[in-house]
């Protein structure tokens, strides 16, 4: 795993929906330190009425190993908040392939800049975050609430910001977004900000003057149904704005929407990066192309039984 180079930092785009899976992992390197953000993979368990295709849980398995792959080597991981797409769990769960050993392997020994699990985030976050707490005892680590901190190892700087609206807010609570300083340069990584919503939340990211902005988009294809279309309308604004001020890279609920970059040309925005572009891969949405990927290679006998066992609660590896 090569890395793209932005001035003197490495960055590592591990996974996303570019890459076939939710997720917005993504390692940075600089001269001092290897830095996780949040090394979450899941997948919908729905969506179009269909389960995930065998070919989203193999680039599950592949995210996976990736984010493993570089946790080997880190130093700091981030969890932004306790979505099981921005964290991995201690149990077992081939949505997100995650297990144990993988929890240890990722957590132990390393200097966790985590959200606080206080009322900014909901309940059933707050309940995941202590059993996560709980798992990470005799681990070895440093366990960091990040919220307003500033974290300096060596030359490098790394600045929690937020607690930011999680898209509108409400039920999802907040989340934290995250700055990498070195030298010159500066990524801005601010997941599930869907836009951001809030312009007020767009202007103080710009004033930041980042380098790179990687951004979660807006859900478009929940608006109206389960997210506000004025909220979703407001995310691409706001998204678009920024993307004539800085240079961005759009991931996440966004790319959910195979039409996404219509949506933001329409807007006149043609030029904005993904993971997949980043990493020099195919661009795979697999996610919104699940109708398509069932119709036109169903799963097989062996893998429809599989899913069956799983849903009763057997959990061994997919046949993929």
């Amino acid at each position: 795993m090569r890395g793209v180079l932005l001035g003197r930092l490495r960055l590592y785009p591990l996974a996303d929906e570019s890459m076939g899976v939710r997720s917005m992992a993504l390692g940075v390197e600089t001269p001092d330190v290897r830095i996780l953000l949040d090394a979450g993979v899941s997948l919908a368990p729905r969506r179009y009425g269909l389960p995930p295709h065998p070919e989203e849980f193999r680039a599950a398995r592949e995210a996976r190993r990736r984010i493993l792959e570089f946790a080997e080597r880190s130093d700091v991981v981030t969890i932004s908040h306790y979505h099981l797409d921005h964290y991995t769990p201690s149990f077992t769960s081939f949505y997100e392939w995650s297990s144990r050993e993988a929890f240890e392997a990722t957590y132990a020994g390393k200097l966790l800049l985590i959200k606080r699990p206080d009322e900014t985030v909901s309940f059933n976050q707050r309940r995941r975050a202590r059993a996560f707490l709980r798992d990470l005892e005799g681990l070895g680590c440093e366990v960091l609430e990040a919220d307003g901190r500033v974290v300096e190892l060596g030359s490098t700087r790394i600045r929690a910001l937020g607690p930011y609206p999680h898209g509108s807010g409400g039920r999802l609570g907040s989340v934290l977004a995250f700055m990498v300083e070195y030298g010159d340069v500066r990524l801005v990584y601010a997941p599930d900000l869907q836009g951001p919503v809030s312009s007020e939340v767009a202007e103080e990211l710009a004033q930041l003057r980042p380098t790179l902005l990687v951004m979660g988009g807006p859900p478009t294809y929940l608006a109206g149904i389960k997210v506000e279309a004025s909220a979703v309308e407001a995310g691409l604004d706001n998204l678009s704005a920024l993307a004539r001020r800085v240079a961005v890279v759009v991931s996440h609920h966004l790319l959910r929407d195979a039409g996404w970059r219509e949506r933001l040309r329409s807007r006149g925005v043609a030029r904005v990066a993904t993971y997949a572009q980043l990493a020099g891969v195919e661009e795979r949405l697999l996610e919104s192309m699940r109708r398509e990927l069932h119709s036109e290679r169903p799963p097989s006998p062996e893998f429809t039984r599989w899913l069956e066992k799983y849903r009763k609660g057997v959990r061994e590896p997919p046949p993929i």
